[in-house]
């Protein structure tokens, strides 16, 4: 897998609660200071981004727009807790968001706050991966051995800047009235789900029941629910990264193996199979055909060839006129800096040439050869020892 899925947190709780599940860290900083780690999730080869996004909506926002911005991620998770409404899920449940709402938003009139919702629907590929997952079961390996049998949900979060502790207060009665199918209520998920349709990128919110917001929730309490709810959050978030990784690749791999011709009518047949293949056409000329899946990707010199036959396949697009000017410098600077970041193909290099090749996949991703090619030189680089 080639995909990286970013992770968000609020608190260090949340954070830890994540990090626990990855192999290999390394420390990434973005130029405008935002601290990330990326690691590889134990037994898989899904690559995670974590970062400490902080309280609020606000913050989370802004974070995930600089982090879909540096890794072109595959989607954006949040993982963290929350207060359960009207009593249902139960502490140490998760609820996998369908939908957020901002429910602050309104206008004051003499009469009373009118509700102005703003909502964002959950991408229909997360909610169908993630109530699969919840059916098949697997993700509760993940679980702390003490965690008994939390109950996945599915519904609505409120998103808002308050803290609610209150069954009975003027924005618990706001919330019953107006968003009255919201099952739990948090501090991020709005700013997330924002940044990510900004960008047209997957998020998916993933909370862990800490309190009940009803009035109950006290400092003592939070000691003990507070890192089981993230624990239980962070195991399901995980799983559901490995799997939109793995769904990810299954389709550019379906991509590949159509070998589509392009518009110079030349074909490239990848071959994933093991055994003899056969090539049945009534003529086969200006093609090529790999065996075992791509070139060897063993020797840099390799991806190298393959760079450049990227960079023939782009001139021609845009000169076609598919690609735009801005676009077209903007690939080209990706493709240099993954170029020359392989020329060192230490594991320092490795890792700043997929994270261009990653961006480069962003940008390009529309274009269904390119983006084939951009995968396999990926998959050269990863196979790079």
């Amino acid at each position: 897998m080639t995909d990286t899925v970013v992770v968000l947190t609020a608190t260090d709780i949340e954070y830890n609660a994540v990090r626990r599940h990855l192999d290999d860290i390394d420390p990434y900083r973005h130029t405008a200071g935002t601290r990330f780690e990326i690691g590889t999730l134990h037994g898989t080869t899904c690559r995670i981004a974590l970062a400490l996004a902080n309280v609020g909506n606000h913050s989370s926002a802004v974070i995930a727009e600089r982090a879909i911005q540096e890794f072109a991620p595959c989607a954006v998770l949040f993982s963290g807790i929350a207060g359960s409404l009207w009593s249902k899920p139960g502490l140490g449940d998760i609820v996998v968001a369908e939908r957020v709402y901002s429910y602050q938003g309104g206008t004051s009139e003499h009469d009373g706050l009118k509700a102005r919702p703003r909502a964002w629907e959950a991408p229909h590929e997360v909610s169908q991966i993630a109530h699969a997952l919840d059916r098949a079961g697997d993700w509760r390996k993940r679980l702390p051995s003490d965690a008994g049998e939390p109950e996945v949900r599915f519904g609505a979060i409120a998103a808002g800047e308050i803290l609610k502790n209150s069954d009975r207060s003027r924005e618990a009665l706001h919330i019953r009235e107006h968003y009255n199918d919201a099952i739990a209520i948090e501090m991020e998920a709005a700013g997330v789900a924002h940044a990510g349709h900004l960008n047209n990128v997957m998020v998916g919110i993933i909370r862990g029941i800490s309190d009940m917001s009803d009035g109950t929730k006290n400092t003592e309490d939070d000691a003990r629910s507070q890192p089981r709810a993230a624990q239980h959050a962070a195991a399901f978030a995980v799983s559901l990264a490995e799997a939109l990784c793995n769904d990810r690749e299954e389709h550019l791999m379906n991509k590949h193996e159509q070998g589509a011709a392009d518009s110079a009518g030349q074909v490239t047949v990848h071959n994933h199979a093991t055994g003899s293949v056969g090539i049945q056409a009534g003529q086969v000329s200006n093609s090529t055909v790999w065996m075992s899946a791509a070139p060897s990707t063993e020797r840099p010199g390799d991806l190298f060839a393959v760079i450049t036959d990227l960079l023939t396949q782009l001139d021609r697009v845009h000169a076609s006129g598919d690609v735009d000017d801005d676009l077209y410098v903007a690939a080209i600077e990706e493709i240099d800096t993954a170029e020359g970041a392989l020329r060192e193909p230490d594991r320092q290099g490795r890792k700043e040439a997929l994270f261009a090749l990653k961006r480069l996949g962003g940008l390009l991703g529309e274009l269904t050869e390119i983006a084939a090619k951009i995968s396999l030189v990926m998959a050269g680089v990863n196979a790079l020892s």
